[in-house]
Parts: structure tokens; C-alpha cells; sequence
């Protein structure tokens, strides 16, 4: 069985809606959480062993878990927060938390790489922790951060398609239901040809943004 191409277009026009919202709020998220994981460490302009303490295992917590069986696990929250465990909107609840830790540890690593002479060059000015974070350390890792902003979504896409296997939508839903179920395999084809354009072009952007972004 062959799907229309207005089947097709609603499945991609739901990946994206999923990705996009997903990766707003997992920002919301992951970014507070990746500069308090680097700010608090041992060593660091606002050390607090009891914060980082508890934001790091609860962040590898989250990591460990792997996204198809957080999906089912927190069907209850899901039904708690948007009314419903199925369709785009539902997935959307365990996206965020899978994408919120991930995206912690991806600028984590980002403002690790910020060289420390910056910073002490920063607090021998007399500058304040905040002043050092958002008008150094930040500034110094964006081209980073924005190629782990890179990974982060091409990690959404891949866990919406898993989405699809409990009728979240998108082109995950339309592969398993049309091409699996159904055995189209044109249908598989197909999803598989978009997903790889999509991430390919997400990709791309991401490499030309930094490029741009570090020769300034």
C-alpha cells in the first residue's frame, strides 16, 4: 500500500513541530543546567559541591535511561500534563526529558573547552560570576555550543522516530504503520530518504553557523 503525499507531508510537517517544540523547552532545560554543572564544579568561580552533586547523577539518571523506555515509563505524567499518552503532543513531554540532560551534557562540554586564562583574565577585572559567564565563558564556547545545538536536534529527530512505535506521529509513526505494518516498503524508502535529507540539512546549517560564528 503506497501513502499519499499529503500523508507524507503531515507525518514531516509533525516531526518538525515535535523537534522544534521539544528542543525549546529541552533548552529551557539542558542549557541552565549544563553552565550550573560547569560553574559549580570543584575549582570553579561559584563552587558548590552539594549543587553539583545532585545535578550530576540526576542528569546521568535521565542519560541512562534509554528514550523508548522512557516513553512508556512516564505515560502517567504524560496523561498528567497534556491529557493524553498518544499523538504529537504527547510526545512531546517525553522528548523534553530525554533532550533536557542530553543538551546539559552537550554545553557542558562546549563551556569546558573555554580556555581558563579567559576566565582569570575576567575576575582579575573585577568582573562578577554573572558578567563572567554571559560576557565571557558564553561568548568564548558559542561556536561550540552551536554545533552541540547541531547534535542535540539531530538527536530529536532520531527519538521522534522512535516516538512513532506508541503512535506519536511524525514520519516514525508513518514508517512503522504504513511501511512496517502494512509492508510498503516504498513507504520505508521514502521516510528513510527524508529523515536523512532533513538531518543532513540541519547539519549543514549547523557547520556553516559555526564556521561563520568563529571567524568573527
Amino acid at each position: 500500500m503506497e501513502v499519499s503525499i499529503e500523508l507524507i507531508l503531515q507525518a514531516l510537517w509533525e516531526t518538525l513541530y515535535m523537534v522544534s517544540v521539544s528542543l525549546l523547552f529541552g533548552a529551557l532545560i539542558g542549557i541552565p543546567i549544563g553552565i550550573s554543572l560547569v560553574v559549580t564544579r570543584k575549582g570553579h568561580i561559584l563552587e558548590n559541591r552539594f549543587v553539583f552533586s545532585i545535578l550530576n547523577p540526576v542528569v546521568n539518571i535521565f542519560r541512562s535511561i534509554p528514550f523508548i523506555i522512557l516513553l512508556v515509563a512516564i505515560i502517567p505524567f504524560t496523561r498528567f500534563i497534556v491529557g493524553t499518552s498518544i499523538g504529537t503532543t504527547a510526545a512531546i513531554v517525553p522528548l523534553v526529558l530525554h533532550i533536557g540532560p542530553y543538551m546539559s551534557r552537550l554545553v557542558e562540554n562546549s563551556l569546558l573547552e573555554v580556555n581558563e586564562g579567559i576566565i582569570e583574565a575576567a575576575q582579575a577585572m573585577g568582573a562578577t560570576p554573572t558578567q563572567i559567564i554571559f560576557r565571557f565563558i558564553i561568548p568564548e564556547a558559542f561556536p561550540s555550543l552551536i554545533l552541540s545545538l547541531t547534535t542535540a536536534t539531530i538527536g530529536l529527530i532520531g527519538a521522534t522516530a522512535m516516538a512513532g512505535a506508541i503512535g506519536g506521529g511524525g514520519l516514525g509513526d508513518l514508517a512503522i504503520t504504513y511501511g512496517y505494518q502494512r509492508f510498503s516498503t516504498i513507504t520505508i524508502v521514502v521516510t528513510v530518504v527524508i529523515l536523512v535529507i532533513v538531518v543532513q540539512g540541519i547539519q549543514s546549517l549547523g557547520n556553516i553557523l559555526e564556521r561563520k560564528i568563529r571567524r568573527v
